[in-house]
């Protein structure tokens, strides 16, 4: 008969307190991989929730860039209305606030153009110009008048003079900087570069009193 070979438990363990421990271990083999199983689903289910809320906030960006550039045209054009008010607020009538000035101004004209004499290319703008038979003022207009905007106003006075539109062709070229406020730096630059100075209080418009050694004839004359 041949000879059965029985396994070697472990010192004092019989073969059912084996297979209880083998059960055991089994079991806790199966848990570790359920609880792997469900880490796995949460997981993919995490990336899911994760990728969808990243389309809804691409969407609500993509909904605010749009809403930004939709209250950006329309302030853009409120701005244009806004300045195309202030402008007429000065142009009424502001020849009488230089009824002290040997200057007999009568008419005014907005938004006038200054092209290349040689190529017709448009050069700079005039925001309003007053005429008289000798002399026109260029004068700028703005919300708020700010240092750059002076600086740019002393470039134009330049451009006017070597390419002066037809109003302003052989008479002597003054300027003025106009606003609803004037920034103290912008004010004195201004009057160091021979421009006058209006600023709105209310619905009036008043020509600032300059310094007593304010010199309003600096620009010269334009080209015939």
């Amino acid at each position: 008969m041949a000879e059965i070979n029985t396994p070697d438990y472990p010192k004092g363990l019989s073969f059912e307190q084996v297979w209880a421990m083998f059960q055991e271990t089994d079991g806790k083999f199966k848990e570790t991989d359920r609880m792997f199983q469900e880490s796995d689903r949460k997981f993919q289910e995490s990336r899911e929730e994760a990728d969808r809320r990243a389309r809804e906030a691409e969407q609500r960006m993509k909904k605010l860039e749009e809403t930004v550039e939709e209250t950006n045209r329309k302030l853009g054009g409120l701005g244009d209305s806004i300045g195309g008010l202030v402008e007429t607020l000065f142009a009424a009538r502001l020849w009488e606030k230089f009824a002290s000035y040997p200057y007999k101004f009568k008419c005014a004209y907005r938004r006038v153009q200054i092209f290349n004499d040689t190529s017709s290319r448009a050069l700079t703008e005039i925001d309003i110009l007053l005429s008289d038979t000798n002399w026109v003022m260029a004068v700028e207009v703005k919300g708020e008048v700010n240092y750059k905007d002076v600086e740019r106003h002393i470039k134009r006075m330049n451009i006017i003079l070597e390419h002066p539109p037809a109003e302003a062709r052989g008479k002597k070229l003054l300027g003025a900087m106009a606003g609803g406020t004037i920034d103290p730096d912008a004010l004195e630059l201004a009057y160091e570069s021979g421009f006058f100075a209006l600023e709105l209080k209310g619905e009036s418009v008043n020509l600032l009193t300059p310094p007593k050694d304010f010199n309003p004839e600096k620009w010269g004359e334009a080209k015939k």
